[in-house]
């Protein structure tokens, strides 16, 4: 016999032997060898399903991203049915971490002139109703505040769902005004239904804010980044959270001024208690509605007086109805109702919280005269957001709508206190790819005073955006 024959011969018999050891491990097992195979085929299907599903997930997420503006944590994108049938650990799973921004340019064209400070966005409680108070009409501007830079990370932390956040963007506020600089945005830790850190307020529904390209967005809606420790409880559908948060005051001392100048310099916010914030929320196919509360003590104090006084508060309290309305194909309304006493400092702008409401009749000075009495008292406000994103196309979206911020001034503030704001927009957004967007938007704004003086400001603003992820590199 030849060396090849012998060779053929070993193969067959080790053939034979694997086949026989196979069928064996299968008859132990009480299972045919067809009836493994079959298992195999229904265990690479039910993978390959799942790969579907993540994906539509994945999907999703970046169509609210889009939308809403806030970076949602993506998964690592779904594998392949072959890959699918490796172990996890090959196919990459487990903890997520990405890192993720944009660089945004804007130009704005200003019309009219709102204050220096604020020409990169449109407040209409920066628009002056005094014709020529911060020049002449006309202001163009070219701002990179709006870009934006952030990381985020998710895992599992004893069975539970762990994710951190921090994020922030260039647009300087509060002593920074005016500014391109760090501003924080979020900053916040959750695990399972508790979150600590600063993210937006429970009283706030930021799926409403609709898709325009000015930074600041609609005056009517509740809008604020707040330090908070935050429960959330879901069940199906239903998400009922409720959260502590940082008070944050905004005092007026309106004519107390005229009265003693000193007193009105020295009156401050006094924050004793935390704000009490919830909400309750139902998601379904058609969109989304959510109620959200708000119950806070309203208090001010003097700084340097005897015992320094003058010195009270008052309980302020808000309620916020918002929804989201799919209508057709990709559309959305978006529509928010909010009202309460003391709430100006969740407002998106506009207004004070708490005023000086008396029947003082000037000139007078303290001690007051018989009959005559002066005291804080909590400013009532309504805010209404309506707006309307339309597709024409998977890229090219307009968003259109209306919004108004209006207060109930007290007796006793200032001529030139704030008294309402509106702001409409329209635009047009090409969107070619989620790593770049360019966009053209209209503005209309309106602040009126207290004792009826209107000021207006019309804008044209065109952006860029070139956005990043570090998922789109190590994918």
């Amino acid at each position: 016999m030849s060396r090849r024959a012998v060779l053929v011969i070993a193969a067959a018999v080790v053939g034979v032997g694997a086949a026989g050891a196979a069928h064996a491990q299968a008859a132990a097992g009480g299972l045919s060898p067809r009836e493994v195979e079959q298992m195999r085929q229904e265990l690479q299907a039910l993978r390959a399903e799942e790969a579907a599903r993540q994906a539509r997930i994945d999907a999703l997420a970046k169509q609210l991203a889009r939308a809403t503006g806030e970076p949602v944590i993506e998964t690592i994108p779904a594998p392949s049915a072959e890959a699918a049938a490796r172990p996890a650990a090959a196919r990459g799973g487990g903890p997520k971490f990405d890192v993720y921004g944009f660089a945004q340019v804007d130009y704005i064209q200003d019309f009219n002139r709102v204050n220096p400070a604020w020409e990169d966005t449109l407040r209409p409680s920066k628009i002056p109703t005094l014709t020529g108070a911060f020049g002449s009409n006309g202001q163009a501007s070219i701002s990179a505040k709006q870009s934006r830079f952030g990381a985020q990370a998710s895992t599992e932390l004893m069975g539970l769902p762990f994710s951190a956040k921090f994020e922030f963007d260039l647009f300087g506020v509060g002593a920074d005004e005016g500014k391109t600089t760090f501003r924080l945005r979020h900053a916040y830790g959750s695990w399972g239904p508790l979150l600590a850190g600063q993210t937006n307020t429970v009283f706030m529904d930021g799926d409403i804010f609709p898709n325009v390209i000015d930074y600041w967005g609609p005056t009517g809606m509740v809008f604020i980044r707040n330090p908070q420790i935050r429960y959330t409880y879901k069940t199906g559908r239903n998400e009922l959270a409720v959260a502590i948060e940082k008070p944050n005051s905004d005092i007026d001392p309106g004519n107390i001024r005229l009265i003693d100048p000193d007193i009105a310099s020295a009156i401050q916010n006094d924050e004793t208690l935390p704000d009490l914030t919830a909400h309750w929320r139902y998601d379904g196919d058609w969109g989304h509605v959510q109620l959200a509360g708000v119950v806070r003590r309203v208090g001010f104090d003097s700084a340097g007086t005897p015992n320094n006084e003058p010195k009270g508060h008052k309980t302020g309290w808000g309620v916020n109805l918002t929804s989201n309305i799919k209508t057709f194909g990709k559309d959305v309304f978006h529509g928010g109702v909010v009202y309460g006493e003391g709430i100006a400092s969740y407002m998106n702008d506009g207004g004070t919280d708490l005023g000086p409401r008396g029947n003082v009749v000037l000139p007078v000075t303290l001690p007051l005269p018989p009959g005559q009495s002066l005291s804080p008292d909590v400013l009532p406000l309504l805010g209404l957001s309506f707006y309307y994103d339309h597709y024409w196309t998977d890229k090219l979206s307009t968003s259109l709508g209306w919004s108004s911020t209006k207060v109930d001034n007290t007796s006793f503030q200032a001529s030139d206190a704030f008294r309402e704001g509106q702001y409409a927009s329209v635009n047009l957004i090409w969107q070619p790819d989620k790593a770049l967007m360019m966009g053209a938007e209209y503005l209309w704004g309106q602040r009126e005073d207290n004792n009826g003086s209107k000021g207006i400001d019309n804008r044209l603003q065109f952006s860029v955006k070139y956005s990043f992820s570090s998922n789109d590199f190590w994918r």
